[in-house]
């Protein structure tokens, strides 16, 4: 990707191989992070230098994330030789959410990028049918979804804030979304499972600029 004497496509598309292997954000909000940030040129398709600058951000990323289960390995090893089989839901969370690993706070460009990103494709979901799962009440599953929506255009009108209110009511549709989706396979969850995805994503950039400004 380095080797300026290949053809930018070719470096272009070993970039986005190897968000197949690294992609904190989810591989399309990762990428618009990466475009973001690689100001101020962010086509990385045509800009040599924002290209070298996306894989940069990239690598340092990976290797704070490489660094942090390293020291998660190390912690497991004592736990389980006192006895500790299962690691605590707080020592999982960078495994199971969306996170942007950097020695320095994330970029609140490339996070307002990557919500942006992932808010259109959540506007392309489509709706589930009712007739999915008779047991829950269509209208919970609307009132959840227009939330959601809501608390995503609030963020992205206020470039990357959320004031207390939106905050709380951002927390209260996760549980309410989480509380539909069932164990297993449900074709509810088709649907559900994705505007989770894009949730816990706004929960996290929306939490990033709450402490950094904090």
């Amino acid at each position: 990707m380095r080797d300026e004497r290949l053809p930018l496509v070719r470096r272009h598309a070993a970039l986005r191989c190897a968000l197949g292997d690294y992609a904190p954000l989810g591989f399309n909000a990762t990428w618009a992070y990466l475009s973001a940030t690689a100001c101020p040129a962010p086509d990385l398709r045509r800009d040599s230098a924002a290209l070298s600058r996306a894989l940069g951000t990239l690598e340092e990323s990976r290797a704070v994330h490489l660094a942090e289960m390293d020291a998660f390995a190390g912690r497991r090893r004592v736990e389980k030789a006192a006895g500790r089989r299962t690691p605590r839901a707080s020592d999982t969370a960078a495994l199971r959410f969306p996170r942007w690993p950097s020695s320095a706070p994330p970029s609140r460009l490339g996070l307002i990028a990557a919500v942006a990103n992932r808010h259109s494709a959540f506007q392309r979901i489509p709706y589930p049918d009712e007739t999915l799962s008779p047991d829950i009440v269509v209208r919970q599953l609307g009132n959840l979804h227009a939330r959601l929506e809501d608390c995503a255009a609030c963020y992205l009108k206020a470039l990357g804030r959320l004031d207390r209110r939106a905050a709380s009511e951002l927390t209260e549709t996760v549980h309410g979304i989480r509380s539909l989706t069932r164990p297993g396979y449900s074709p509810l969850n088709m649907y559900l499972l994705q505007w989770l995805r894009f949730a816990n994503l706004l929960t996290y950039a929306s939490g990033v600029s709450f402490a950094i400004e904090h």
